[in-house]
């Protein structure tokens, strides 16, 4: 099944909040509705490095990429945090994970980014099976000091 991706747009957010409430649901996250209010107006405002692709299958919006830009001390050129990336129950099993980091990887390559790279809890296996097909987990351990 080929995806529509393209960027998001104003009138996305109905079908955005459901899957951006699975996605925060599958980590077990509760954050705030202003929290989620300012992210929608940060990934539109074209002035912000935040921004998502969104993929649609027949109309219907089945998944995310959240992303940003930034700079990095090992190359010239940004790289891409692939921060959010998230494919409905309903969207699975065709595809359409791949699809977003494909196209994830060729913005980067039509943008001269360096990378383009993203974390997944160490219990996310499903995904690690798509995630090995690129390349295997570095040897990076995150640390996390919430403030």
């Amino acid at each position: 099944m080929i995806a529509e991706i393209r960027n998001a747009q104003p009138g996305d957010f109905a079908d955005w909040l459901p899957l951006w409430e699975g996605y925060l649901e599958f980590y077990k996250v509760t954050i705030e509705p202003h929290i989620t209010a300012t992210t929608w107006a940060r990934i539109l405002d074209p002035m912000n490095l935040l921004t998502s692709r969104v993929a649609l299958v027949g109309g219907n919006m089945v998944g995310f990429a959240n992303h940003h830009t930034h700079l990095t001390t090992w190359d010239t050129r940004p790289v891409c945090y692939l921060e959010d990336l998230f494919v409905s129950p309903s969207g699975r099993g065709m595809g359409i994970g791949r699809q977003l980091i494909d196209d994830m990887i060729a913005m980067g390559k039509q943008k001269d980014w360096a990378s383009v790279y993203w974390i997944t809890a160490e219990d996310n296996t499903t995904a690690q099976g798509l995630y090995d097909t690129y390349n295997k987990r570095d040897a990076f351990i995150r640390y996390s000091v919430v403030l």
